[in-house]
């Protein structure tokens, strides 16, 4: 089984812009993907989610058939890049290796996620993060 690759939020933001069967996918719940932000781009596929909180039966499932549509007359689990983030970098390493286990050759996550780890006061996107590195993000 491939390794998983850890990225930075610029790495991963580099890569997206330079590999051309590339997609990132937020896997955090849906309400974190509209009310916190999400990156421009991004595909929103919940790993685990309101209302229950638990893990997605359909999440691998649900990224073949995305990679199948986006990435005509390729072999998605062989040729796509799948690059996965979520709030800090955790569930992001949980659900890459739903996707490494079912076959998928080529899969990164960004180690900081969206927001980064808290600072001394509990506070998310201060220390690390997509939106602390200035990139591409948008919200409802």
């Amino acid at each position: 089984m491939p390794d998983l690759h850890d990225l930075s939020p610029k790495q991963a933001y580099a890569l997206l812009q330079e590999t051309p069967h590339s997609v990132l996918i937020d896997i955090r719940s849906s309400m974190e993907y509209l009310f916190v932000g999400h990156p421009v781009g991004s595909v929103h596929i919940a790993w685990i989610d309101e209302p229950d909180w638990v893990e997605n039966p359909d999440f691998v499932a649900e990224i073949q058939r995305l990679l199948e549509n986006r990435f005509k007359g390729c072999n998605p689990k062989q040729d796509a890049s799948v690059v996965l983030i979520c709030r800090s970098g955790k569930r992001s390493r949980e659900a890459a290796a739903a996707l490494l286990e079912a076959g998928f050759q080529q899969v990164m996550h960004v180690d900081e996620g969206f927001e980064g780890e808290r600072d001394e006061n509990h506070h998310r996107g201060t220390v690390g993060g997509w939106r602390f590195h200035g990139l591409p993000w948008e919200q409802c």
